[in-house]
């Protein structure tokens, strides 16, 4: 999956350099769900775009292309980055201080890692790549239910 994601992400900037690729996952047997981003927001154009831009990928998958939406993946290093502050959930592969679900505040992340504040008032550090998936969780109004 790493050398479909480098190849995808490899291609997009000959569509528009500012595209970021957000996460690429599996979607059944034969389906790839494309998360992209860009600086003016992601419409059904740029999405129509993106997938225009990867055609020959039909031929072994079927695409959906979408914006990442207000529970956004993370899946590189600038994404914690960027989102310092927010809430996050994240899960491993294998368990990190006996466990392998983590919700709270991103306090900071490098290369190396993510520093998580928990929900629970404990802290972890969580390597990159004993990250399975994480995203952001969404912020509710007040007054909202869920």
């Amino acid at each position: 999956m790493s050398d479909l994601q480098e190849e995808i992400s490899s291609r997009l900037p000959e569509l528009d350099p500012a595209i970021e690729l957000v996460a690429v996952e599996k979607s059944g047997p034969e389906g790839l769900r494309i998360y992209v981003d860009h600086p003016d927001g992601v419409d059904i154009a740029l999405c129509e775009r993106v997938t225009k831009q990867l055609a020959d990928l039909l031929a072994e998958y079927s695409l959906e292309v979408s914006s990442p939406g207000s529970d956004r993946p993370l899946s590189k290093p600038e994404h914690f980055r960027r989102y310092l502050g927010r809430r996050v959930r994240v899960r491993t592969r294998d368990a990190v201080e006996g466990r392998r679900n983590f919700t709270g505040t991103i306090e900071a992340a490098d290369e190396q890692g993510v520093q998580v504040a928990l929900s629970d008032d404990g802290h972890v550090t969580i390597p990159h790549e004993r990250i399975h998936r994480s995203n952001l969780v969404p912020d509710i109004p007040e007054g909202v239910s869920q």
